[in-house]
């Protein structure tokens, strides 16, 4: 597993597992995920302008 004294491990509960994992493993698998979006969409910008415009259709309701 090759973890060593200092390493930061990120502890995610799974059913009744614990799972350590290091942070940069988790930055590694996150990025290879998102690697095919390109630079200038903004997932972020998405993601608000999806909220907000589901606050507007719950305002009309």
């Amino acid at each position: 597993m090759s973890i060593s004294s200092g390493d930061v491990l990120l502890a995610v509960v799974e059913g009744q597992r614990l799972v350590l994992e290091k942070r940069g493993a988790v930055l590694a698998r996150v990025k290879r995920r998102f690697s095919q979006i390109p630079p200038e969409v903004s997932l972020s910008a998405e993601l608000l302008a999806d909220r907000r415009a589901e606050a507007r259709r719950e305002e009309e309701d």
